[in-house]
């Protein structure tokens, strides 16, 4: 499909018969036997290398996997567990029952149970601390691994994860579970290279979830982190992922799922593409949105997979060009209820809510952005005609999104023939 990066489940050694995922820790200095040996990973990081692709690796440094027995309590409980084998290098047992107390966050266990909770590493202790450091440092050399995908950063403090980035040395873009971009903000501003858009997922999420719905929330969103935060080309914008239903669980119209797919590809930030999503994958709440990728027998004939295939082979080829689309921020053309325009450099855009029963849609644009001359739909090669003001006339049928690239500029791309 054209994609820069694989982003693996954490690879470490997890407690046996509780998960099969990759973030229930039992030993952080042993590979996960079910993903198969070190050598597969190392053999996976080089051939991934060999194509000039990134090997990025998910890592959960706040806690371990549950016991369903056990008294939480005894010294014991903990010997399961390396390197982290004493009490004192957890936070005593609490589960959490305030996300408004960010010590409540920070100090006490994911899970509602002591049989399902996760012990909760403290990472107040210098053990710890040394030995994460020192662990990340490691792992990332030893694999030669590009970047980390860091899970439950919140439920850390701020303040631990400046070192933790130092001694990783590599890209690290982190998980904090929140909506609010003024809670957000500050993890981008600590350590963290980018953040998973979460408070952009939840707009993004409403504004397809039914027909005609408006783009209001979502354009004043996006306008919040580009005013506030410190890198909004940064953030990793997402649909769908491991934590969340699938977008397709709940919308069973394809063309908003396609547009929703279209933002994430097109729009401000680094795209996130969770497996499955090529393949219409529509499973909901956890288990059900990890379903496995080899029933699908890795089809590439799906709408899905074409599609992205398409986005992303006009991102390969305007990515190093003048007018920069990819690390320009979007400015927005226009908008009603049914439809939004905006451009990246001379990147057109257009995203429909109608719906795949929407009909047609006529979206008038004027703005002297928008570079004068024939312009081509990368998806379905028509084309329009930007007069020299920057007006043009743009038609939508049956819910489709479209993307626009000057014609002039697409020779050599192998896009509509160019």
């Amino acid at each position: 499909m054209g994609f820069d990066a694989v982003w693996i489940s954490p690879i470490v050694k997890n407690v046996e018969g509780q998960s099969y995922h990759g973030y229930w820790a039992q030993d952080i200095n042993q590979i996960n036997p079910h993903f198969g040996t070190a050598d597969d990973l190392k053999a996976l990081s080089a051939e991934l290398h060999r194509r000039g692709m990134y090997l990025m690796v998910d890592v959960a440094p706040n806690h371990n996997g549950p016991q369903s027995s056990g008294a939480v309590s005894s010294d014991s409980y903990y010997s399961l567990y390396a390197p982290f084998n004493q009490k004192a290098y957890y936070h005593n047992y609490c589960t959490i029952s305030n996300y408004n107390d960010q010590n409540n966050v920070e100090q006490c266990w994911l899970g509602s149970t002591p049989s399902d909770a996760l012990p909760d590493l403290n990472t107040e202790n210098s053990f710890v601390t040394s030995t994460y450091y020192s662990w990340i440092s490691n792992l990332v050399k030893s694999y030669q691994i590009d970047g980390l995908r860091v899970d439950t950063v919140k439920h850390c403090p701020r303040a631990w994860w400046p070192g933790f980035k130092s001694s990783s040395g590599v890209f690290n873009i982190g998980e904090v579970f929140s909506g609010d971009p003024a809670y957000v903000k500050p993890y981008q501003d600590a350590a963290m290279d980018g953040l998973l858009n979460y408070p952009v997922y939840y707009p993004l999420q409403r504004a397809f979830q039914s027909t005609n719905r408006g783009f209001g929330e979502m354009k004043q969103m996006v306008n919040t982190i580009r005013s506030t935060y410190r890198d909004p080309l940064a953030m990793g914008t997402f649909l769908d992922n491991h934590d969340n239903p699938r977008f397709a669980s709940t919308v069973t119209d394809k063309m908003l799922v396609r547009n929703a797919m279209t933002y994430i590809l097109v729009g401000d930030g680094i795209p996130v593409l969770y497996y499955g999503q090529e393949q219409d994958y529509s499973g909901g709440q956890d288990p059900y949105n990890r379903e496995a990728l080899w029933t699908s027998g890795y089809n590439t004939n799906t709408d899905s997979y074409k599609y992205i295939a398409a986005v992303n082979k006009l991102r390969k080829f305007v990515k190093n060009r003048a007018d920069k689309p990819l690390t320009t921020q979007l400015t927005s053309l226009f908008d009603n209820s049914g439809s939004w325009a905006f451009n990246k450099g001379n990147m057109l855009v257009v995203l429909s809510s109608a719906g795949q029963n929407g009909g047609t849609q006529i979206v008038s644009i004027g703005s002297s952005s928008l570079p004068a001359g024939q312009m081509t739909n990368v998806i379905n090669c028509a084309t329009i005609n930007v007069n020299s003001g920057g007006s043009v006339t743009i038609q939508l049928n049956g819910g489709q999104p479209a993307i626009f690239y000057p014609s002039s500029s697409l020779g050599g791309s192998g896009i509509c023939g160019k």
